[in-house]
């Protein structure tokens, strides 16, 4: 059984980890939270008190920490005894965070795939780029590392799984379906770390179709999906890093991911990448100053976490599939809705970090558990969804199903 838990990351994902996790401290142990900015993680840690969050009366304490640098965050998981390690800071941490965790033996769990600042959507399958070609390496050292373990990618790679397991003999097409119908208010925000989600959507667009991969450009491709709760919403085929797992991991022949945009950040993301504010490539200013102009609009972008206060609303994320049991053609929706009040009544976060940070302490607690402490590489789809699936439901992130009888929330999560 492993206990303690480090988060690395201070944002508004890893807030919703802090809370998630001080809520279950009785299981996970002596909570740390590290990043650069050692007051970012103070102000989390007073959150967790304000709200009253933790569970049984334990540690939880604040880190300064360069995150790149291995060294210095092997010396803080043997500093803090910490036996998992909820990488929920930026991106580009991902192969550091891993070799920390791989030199220490804590267990490693990401709610995101790599990213090199230099690159952007490199060729597919995007998981072999880095954390595959790390497999051998966590299996030698005995290390558990569960790849993506926030909703998309995660809890929609667990219902892709049960899909398969549960509701079709043979499944030809996943659509992870993304749709987020609140509102924060102001006139352009995104809802996480501004420089990953225009990095997202600035390459070309990723699927897998009829076995083999396909590239569109962003907004290329939309289509108007009839859903629960928030009813029909236009949303656009993009590149998603579940497309690049479950396709190869399942074996299914058609898998795409779609995430809805409203016409405003259409018209934005447009002109700033037409204008090339949106490279990551360094330019120099009349006044001889060095930019990325990606990072300069980041900086002038408000905060993800600053829209929580104000954002109404819910989210509704999801697999459509389509495929065949006892010889007939079915379809399945799973799916959770999301109410951004509801989240940030209970943990001060808006609903897209909510759905990102629930699951990762839902891994975690199965790592502590023993049941995913596997001592190898997984992507979530790999790992058994149903105790993972029940633990969401009852942290906050249920699941529904819309088939041939009509919509129903499970709630049987014996195997």
């Amino acid at each position: 059984m492993k206990r303690n838990v480090l988060i690395i990351g201070a944002g508004g994902v890893a807030r919703v980890v802090a809370h998630k996790a001080a809520q279950n401290n009785d299981l996970l142990g002596d909570l740390h939270i590290a990043s650069r900015t050692l007051s970012k993680c103070e102000d989390v840690i007073a959150s967790v008190h304000d709200k009253g969050a933790m569970k049984v009366k334990g540690v939880f304490m604040a880190h300064a920490l360069d995150a790149m640098d291995v060294a210095a965050t092997a010396d803080l998981i043997r500093k803090t005894g910490a036996q998992i390690v909820i990488n929920v800071g930026s991106s580009f941490l991902n192969m550091s965070v891993m070799s920390a965790c791989i030199e220490t033996g804590a267990a490693y769990i990401d709610t995101a795939i790599h990213e090199d600042p230099a690159k952007i959507c490199e060729a597919p399958p995007w998981y072999a780029n880095y954390e595959w070609k790390r497999r051998d390496e966590c299996a030698a050292a005995g290390v558990t590392a569960i790849l993506g373990a926030g909703f998309d990618p995660g809890v929609v790679n667990a219902y892709a799984r049960l899909a398969k397991d549960a509701y079709f003999d043979e499944i030809t097409d996943i659509d992870i379906v993304d749709i987020n119908a609140g509102s924060h208010g102001r006139w352009f925000a995104t809802n996480f770390d501004p420089e990953i989600n225009f990095r997202e959507f600035t390459g070309e667009v990723w699927s897998w179709q009829n076995s083999k991969w396909v590239s569109n450009q962003m907004f290329e491709v939309g289509h108007d999906w009839d859903l629960p709760v928030v009813g029909t919403q236009r949303a656009y085929m993009t590149g998603h890093d579940e497309v690049h797992s479950i396709s190869q991991n399942l074996g299914i022949p058609n898998v795409r991911f779609w995430m809805g945009f409203g016409e405003r950040y259409i018209t934005v993301f447009t002109v700033l990448k037409n204008l090339g504010l949106l490279s990551e490539k360094p330019v120099r200013t009349a006044e001889g100053l060095e930019v990325v102009p990606l990072k300069v609009v980041k900086a002038v972008l408000p905060d993800p976490a600053s829209l929580a206060p104000d954002y109404t609303g819910k989210t509704c994320i999801g697999d459509v599939v389509k495929g065949t049991k006892d010889g007939h053609p079915r379809e399945v929706f799973i799916y959770n809705i999301a109410d951004h009040e509801q989240a940030f009544a209970e943990v001060g976060s808006q609903g897209i970090s909510y759905t990102a940070g629930v699951p990762a302490v839902a891994a975690a607690m199965l790592v502590a558990r023993g049941d995913w402490d596997v001592a190898k590489m997984a992507n979530i789809e790999e790992l058994p969804p149903r105790p993972f699936l029940g633990l969401l439901d009852k942290m906050g992130l249920p699941t529904w199903v819309r088939d041939e009888t009509g919509e129903r929330l499970l709630t049987d999560w014996a195997d």
